[in-house]
């Protein structure tokens, strides 16, 4: 797992242990805690997106649904990855290759980390 992951996971315990109030806060502060306050790192848009998409969406466990991100396509990358995982549930095994499926030759900005983390850890609510 990636820093990345790792946000994710720290950002889902900030708010169902009442840290955070909402999946922006809690992504706000567990990157600040990973990477440092206003670093490139911290500010990196696709796995915040990523994340915030499945918070959006009611994917992840302990997480009220509700509107957290502008993102487009990594909240789609991230939703889409989260339904080839319930088919396929070996591909959390293989990043690269489930990056492949959901964005064939676009640049891969750590989204599927986020996914694969919050999979692993059994965060991701199975629609």
């Amino acid at each position: 797992m990636g820093k990345y992951g790792s946000a994710a996971i720290k950002a889902v315990s900030y708010i169902v242990e009442g840290y955070a109030s909402n999946p922006i806060e809690a992504w706000s502060r567990a990157t600040i805690e990973i990477f440092g306050n206003d670093t490139p790192s911290q500010k990196k848009g696709c796995p915040k997106g990523a994340f915030l998409g499945l918070c959006e969406s009611g994917f992840i466990k302990g997480v009220k649904s509700g509107i957290y991100t502008n993102s487009i396509k990594n909240k789609k990358y991230a939703v889409d990855a989260v339904k080839i995982l319930k088919n396929n549930p070996q591909m959390s095994k293989n990043e690269p290759g489930l990056w492949f499926m959901v964005a064939r030759s676009k640049a891969y900005n750590q989204q599927i980390d986020v996914v694969i983390a919050l999979w692993d850890a059994e965060l991701i609510l199975l629609k």
